[in-house]
């Protein structure tokens, strides 16, 4: 895939910095001409952690690509003032919005990166992004001025009840609120809630029989990492009244031994697309060539009739795609003859 190559400014002094972040953020900061919200206008709860801001953010930076297409779905691209660690091919929705757009760093972005970029909010999907070895923890960042925003999806212990989808929506609507575009977040999550409902009219073909599927990610050392509970796929499954065939191991990705999938004998295999990644076995070819030489997985009858549906594997994460790999596995569980 094709990166933007970026000069980055010489690392910058946490107290320049700090003054572009308060200059942009505090509540001393001159008023936005067009903006009717005063100090403290903006509040919402996200993953645990209280953020406030004074007025929507003008400089945003995002720590991978599923976090920088949700902001580019959102019309914020004008508002971004660096992204990194693309993953797969942009979106050709997006792709315009994009390019214009500082690469940061086309892997993970480092602390001196983030911090010369003097944004006054960083946005990730995962918030193992905030870590020390990384661009530093949320506490650290928020000491030093800087709010952080981690997707719900990534944080079900503080949505309690709400399905994947759901806490996606709220990312649209925590960051319509923040940005001052709620009419868009609400016309995002519109769209993307009649998708849903379409699916959730597909039933069983055979109502006596309802279909287990295996949702497989991506292989590491020749071991299968597959969907576990609570996380898109988990909810894909869900929403369509099929078995995520290894929705009761709570991790979301939970690496699994060859023989536990032949134990579990899915009627259809999901297989995620990371051919943009470059690595030895991440497109969805390698995967299924894989499972047909494998000797015991292969004899499996979704194997064997070639029971297949690729699906992009960004869209297996959280992400404003993840509604079109719903749609994906719809259609071809239909044409599978497994819904109708």
């Amino acid at each position: 895939m094709w990166i933007r190559e970026v000069p980055l400014a010489r690392p910058t002094k946490i107290g320049v910095v700090l003054a572009a972040v308060v200059a942009a953020s505090s509540c001393g900061a001159a008023p936005d001409p067009g903006s009717t919200q005063g100090p403290g206008a903006i509040s919402v709860r996200n993953c645990g952690v209280d953020l406030r801001f004074d007025r929507a953010p003008e400089r945003a930076v995002t720590l991978e690509q599923s976090s920088t297409e949700t902001l580019l779905a959102l019309g914020l691209g004008e508002k971004m003032v660096g992204t990194a660690f693309p993953t797969a091919e942009i979106h050709p929705d997006y792709r315009a919005a994009y390019d214009r757009i500082p690469v940061l760093n086309p892997n993970e972005l480092t602390a001196e990166q983030l911090r010369a970029a003097a944004p006054d909010v960083a946005v990730t999907s995962f918030g193992s992004n905030f870590a020390k070895d990384k661009v530093g923890t949320r506490e650290e960042l928020h000491e030093l001025g800087l709010p952080t925003f981690v997707s719900a999806v990534d944080c079900p212990q503080h949505e309690p009840g709400q399905t994947p989808f759901e806490r996606l929506f709220r990312d649209y609507e925590n960051l319509g609120t923040i940005f001052g575009v709620p009419e868009r977040a609400a016309a995002l999550t519109a769209q993307q809630r009649q998708i849903i409902n379409n699916a959730e009219a597909a039933v069983p073909a055979n109502p006596h029989d309802k279909p287990s599927v295996m949702y497989l990610y991506s292989m590491t050392q020749g071991l299968p990492y597959v969907a576990g509970h609570n996380g898109i796929p988990s909810d894909i499954s869900r929403i369509l009244g099929v078995g995520n065939a290894f929705d009761d191991v709570r991790d979301e990705w939970p690496e699994v031994a060859w023989e536990e999938i032949a134990k579990r004998d899915p009627d259809v295999i999901v297989v995620g697309d990371l051919s943009d990644r470059g690595r030895l076995g991440d497109s969805a070819a390698d995967k299924i060539r894989v499972l047909h030489e494998h000797p015991v997985v292969s004899q499996l009858t979704a194997v064997r009739e070639n029971r297949f549906i690729e699906v992009p594997g960004i869209e297996m994460d959280p992400t404003v795609r993840s509604a079109h790999t719903l749609e994906l596995v719809t259609e071809g569980m239909k044409s599978l003859g497994l819904l109708r």
